[in-house]
C-alpha cells in the first residue's frame, strides 16, 4: 500500500518579551505607522538571553506532540538558520530534551522554506518506510543575526517555533501532504544572507571578517522573486492536485511582509480573504513562520476538518516551495 506523511498534530512557541514598533521607534528612525505600512508588522516576539533555538524548538515540539496523542516520534527533523551552535546540529539536543530516546535527529538549512523543505523530507522518509512519525521543528532566533540599527531588517523579524507531526498513513487521508514543488537558485545567494560567519574561506587560509556577521536582504528584488516563485510552484502544486484558485480555502504562505501574501493572493487568483496571515502580531519568524501560523489559525478556528489549504514559502539560497493537504481534525495541545 502506497504509504504518505499525514498531519497528526500541530503546536508552537513564542518567547515571553514583546517588542512593539514604538519600542523600536524610540531607538531608530522609524515609527509604527511606517513599519505597519510598508511590512504589516506590529509587534515581534524576541528570545531573551537565556533562550536558545533548541528551547523554543522543544517546547514547540512538545507541544506538537501533546496535540498528537502524546506518541513518541522516530525522527526529529528541525529547520533552522540559527542552530545553537554550528557543530553539532540542533535537531538532536532537541529530541534529548523532549527525552526521546535514540531517535534519528537532524537540521535541514533551508532560511525560511526550511519548514517546507522539513515536511518535504519527512514525507519522503515516510513514503520509503524509513520512518513511521516524524517531529518537522522550524525555529529561529533571527534577533541573534540582526543589525540593531538596520531598520530595514531589524523591523520585520521575530523569534519563534512551530512543530508538526507526521504519522504514517495514505494518501486518500485528511491530513496527508503532497504533492511537492521545491526549488533553489544560488545564483541568488547574495540577495539574503549573513555575509560571513567566521569560517576560513576556501583555498585562503585566512578567516572572513567576522565583525561583518549581521543578517542582510535586498528588499526590492527579494520582494518580486518571492511573489513569482511561490506563485509559480504553488502553481505547480494546484495543477497536481486538480485544485482551481476558488477550491483552496486558505492560502498559509511564509509570513515575510504583509504587501507580498497579498500580491501572492492576486497572482494566483485567490480571494484576500482566504490568505491567513498573522505577520502583525508576530513579525516574520523565518523557518517558524508557516507552522507558526497554521498552530495560531487552528487555535482560532480558522482552519476547520476538510478545508483545503495551500503552503508556500520563499527563503535564502535562494529556495522556494508549496505543497497542499486538507485540514484534518486535529486537537489543541
Amino acid at each position: 500500500m502506497t504509504r504518505a506523511a499525514v498531519l497528526a498534530g500541530i503546536g508552537s512557541c513564542l518567547p515571553p518579551r514583546v517588542v512593539s514598533n514604538h519600542d523600536l521607534a524610540a531607538r531608530l528612525d522609524t515609527s509604527d505607522e511606517w513599519i505597519r505600512a510598508r511590512t504589516g508588522v506590529g509587534q515581534r516576539y524576541v528570545a531573551t538571553d537565556d533562550l536558545d533555538t533548541s528551547d523554543l524548538a522543544a517546547t514547540a515540539g512538545g507541544r506538537a506532540l501533546k496535540s498528537a496523542g502524546g506518541q513518541g516520534v522516530d525522527t526529529v527533523v528541525l529547520a533552522t538558520t540559527t542552530p545553537d551552535r554550528l557543530c553539532p546540529a540542533t535537531a538532536p539536543t532537541v529530541a534529548g530534551k523532549l527525552g526521546l530516546g535514540h531517535v534519528a535527529a537532524f537540521d535541514v538549512g533551508a532560511v525560511c522554506t526550511g519548514f517546507l523543505y522539513g515536511l518535504a523530507t519527512a514525507s519522503g522518509l515516510i513514503a520509503s518506510g524509513a520512518s513511521d512519525r516524524v517531529l518537522v521543528i522550524g525555529a529561529d532566533v533571527f534577533s541573534r543575526i540582526l543589525d540593531p540599527q538596520d531598520r530595514s531588517t531589524s523591523v520585520i523579524f521575530g523569534d519563534g517555533a512551530g512543530a508538526a507531526v507526521l504519522r504514517a498513513g495514505s494518501p486518500d487521508e485528511s491530513g496527508a501532504l503532497g504533492p511537492f514543488a521545491l526549488g533553489s537558485d544560488g545564483e541568488g545567494m547574495e540577495l539574503i544572507t549573513v555575509p560571513t560567519d567566521g569560517l576560513p574561506r576556501a583555498g585562503s587560509g585566512t578567516p572572513r571578517n567576522v565583525e561583518n556577521h549581521f543578517f542582510t536582504m535586498q528588499g526590492k528584488k527579494v520582494f518580486w522573486l518571492a511573489v513569482q516563485r511561490m506563485a509559480q510552484c504553488s502553481q505547480q502544486v494546484l495543477d497536481s492536485v486538480g485544485w482551481g484558485a476558488g477550491d483552496v480555502d486558505h492560502l498559509v504562505s511564509h509570513q515575510a511582509n504583509h504587501r507580498i501574501t497579498r500580491r501572492l493572493a492576486d497572482e494566483l487568483g485567490i480571494p484576500g480573504e482566504r490568505s491567513y496571515s498573522n505577520i502583525a502580531e508576530v513579525g516574520n519568524t523565518a523557518a517558524a513562520s508557516i507552522p507558526l501560523a497554521l498552530d495560531h489559525a487552528h487555535a482560532e478556528g480558522v482552519l476547520k476538518p476538510g478545508d483545503r489549504i495551500l503552503l508556500t514559502a520563499f527563503g535564502g539560497g535562494l529556495t522556494w516551495g508549496a505543497t497542499a493537504l486538507t485540514w484534518p481534525a486535529v486537537e489543541a495541545a
